[in-house]
């Protein structure tokens, strides 16, 4: 038989047999920074030394064998010896190699320009496209500074509680601030950069909403005039639907005007949503002001007829109207097909997907008012026929219905631009292929490229670097003959650390310079990807 005896750190096992007894021992060491070592679990292999003998069952067979274990020599045991770096605690906030711009450190530790002045500047990438390089600081000097500057913990506190105050305080008097700055509007005028909303007016989307105006306005004024003298129902529902173009076409303008306002901290992608939020409220206003009144009034003129008087002047009137639409609906046209021929789209795709929404709302309202202004004047003509009135408030109801798809269309179309839609498949394709075909890049994962309006594509993947790459890539910039001596140079365990925390970090430098290659590569091979996300899996 056998028995095993178990120890702390030690397993012995006795054996039947003219086997020795072996014993197993594990002996760690762990080296600290300072070169410093500890044995955590060496355990003596004379059992007797602690004053423990191990049971043993003597049989016939082990009596007979016990000369021969006694005159048997011991086998040398080896002992494996790991070197173990000790772990370095950091604890639940360590700031201490934290990088700090100087906007940050004069806002948050309350200090001025000329205090930065004498600290350590330190050069490191830029995350800006227009900058290779831009001055951080560390924050741990820049806490010291606050500190020299303000005295002590506590009045750094009430610093920033009474600047926030102000802050509070100089909200609360925006509109008189803003009052202030209208006064003075010569004085900026002279400094600041003139605006180009104005520009935005003379071309494009912002030309053809212009002249969108123009014509409405003087189509509704005349329709009007035809509508007092005539009391056609038609007439009247031609009226309210350019009176309802020329609003939605004012709140266009609008949309174009703010689009172009600067992104700042409070919406840091932008304004260009304001096209598709005016387009929205267009869609709506459509739908209520036209087809709403245009409804109203052909149901009631059905339900009490009566007589239309000379329509002669309201002919004349939706002739011209004819006229004027029509030429506003080709300046659209042909604005949407410049447009979608500079994107590669087919005329039908650049209206579905709503690429420019406010040029869209144009040729669709321009559109619906020369197809109304048909079904108006057939209406109106069959009226004078047949002299009976239900023709006329029958063109009523027919415009209306037109007005309220073309509508429908608009809320549709806008709502799913607002909501985020992916782009095409295929140009989503062509950015992952143009990822996966780069050395550094593995795999990418949960892949996301979102039409945020106006040909802006905002694109995110989780991307699995390949380490083997980026280091060659790193060791490719650097003297290997150089690298090779200080490697031969490393004796101690201090050295090893401080060599490998050096090149570490420019490793971790070079996966950054990718990150930043591969997004620059993105944005020139696809213009329309204006923010990209890389997240390193």
């Amino acid at each position: 038989g056998w028995q095993a005896s178990m120890k702390s750190g030690s397993l012995s096992y006795i054996l039947p047999c003219n086997r020795l007894p072996v014993q197993l021992m594990s002996q760690v060491r762990v080296y600290t920074s300072s070169g410093q070592k500890k044995d955590l679990g060496s355990e003596d292999t004379n059992g007797s030394a602690r004053g423990e003998t191990p049971h043993k069952v003597e049989t016939g067979q082990d009596t007979a064998n016990a000369g021969q274990k006694q005159s048997s020599p011991k086998q040398p045991i080896q002992v494996k010896v790991k070197a173990v770096l000790k772990k370095r605690e950091y604890g639940p906030k360590y700031t201490q190699n934290n990088f700090i711009t100087g906007v940050r450190a004069i806002n948050e530790f309350c200090l001025k320009s000329s205090d930065l002045d004498q600290l350590r500047k330190i050069k490191r990438r830029s995350p800006h496209d227009d900058t290779e390089t831009f001055t951080v600081y560390l924050r741990s000097d820049v806490e010291a500074k606050s500190l020299e500057v303000w005295g002590s913990p506590e009045a750094l506190a009430r610093e920033r509680k009474r600047r926030k105050e102000a802050e509070i305080k100089y909200r609360e008097n925006l509109f008189r601030n803003q009052r202030l700055l209208w006064e003075y509007k010569e004085f900026f005028g002279n400094t600041k950069p003139r605006s180009s909303t104005a520009a935005m007016f003379f071309k494009g989307p912002g030309k053809v909403v212009m002249v969108a105006i123009c014509i409405n306005g003087l189509n509704f004024f005349f329709k009007l005039l035809a509508w007092v003298y005539t009391g056609s129902a038609s007439m009247f529902s031609e009226a309210i639907h350019s009176l309802a173009d020329t609003c939605n076409q004012a709140l266009l303008a609008l949309g174009i005007s703010q689009s172009a306002r600067t992104p700042d901290p409070s919406h840091p992608y932008g304004f260009t949503n304001m096209r598709y939020i005016a387009s929205l409220i267009s869609g709506v206003g459509i739908f209520m002001m036209g087809a709403g009144l245009s409804w109203y009034h052909g149901i009631m003129g059905l339900l009490h007829p009566h007589p239309v008087e000379s329509l002669l002047w309201a002919y004349c009137i939706l002739a011209g109207s004819l006229v004027s639409e029509g030429a506003t609906l080709l300046v659209a046209i042909n604005e949407i097909r410049r447009s979608a021929r500079a994107k590669g789209l087919s005329f039908y795709q650049y209206v579905v997907q709503s690429r420019d929404p406010s040029t869209n709302v144009v040729l669709l309202e321009d559109a619906a008012a020369v197809l109304s202004v048909a079904v108006a004047a057939t209406c109106m003509g069959l009226t004078s026929l047949t002299g009976n009135p239900y023709y006329d408030s029958v063109g009523s109801l027919g415009v209306g219905t037109l007005l309220g798809t073309v509508s429908a269309f608009l809320i549709y179309t806008n709502t799913e631009a607002l909501l985020g839609r992916s782009i095409e498949p295929e140009q989503l394709q062509r950015l992952t292929e143009l990822l996966e075909s780069d050395p550094v890049v593995r795999a990418i994962h949960d892949v996301k490229a979102t039409d945020m309006g106006m040909s802006k594509v905002r694109f995110k993947a989780e991307v699995d670097f390949d380490g083997r790459v980026v280091t060659r890539s790193y060791l490719e910039k650097q003297d290997i003959e150089q690298l090779l001596q200080e490697i031969q140079q490393v004796k101690t365990l201090e050295e090893l650390e401080a060599f490998m925390l050096k090149h570490g970090e420019n490793i971790i430098d070079m996966l950054g310079a990718e990150v930043d290659r591969l997004e620059k590569d993105l944005k020139q091979r696809n213009p329309d990807v204006r923010h990209v996300d890389l997240e390193i899996l």
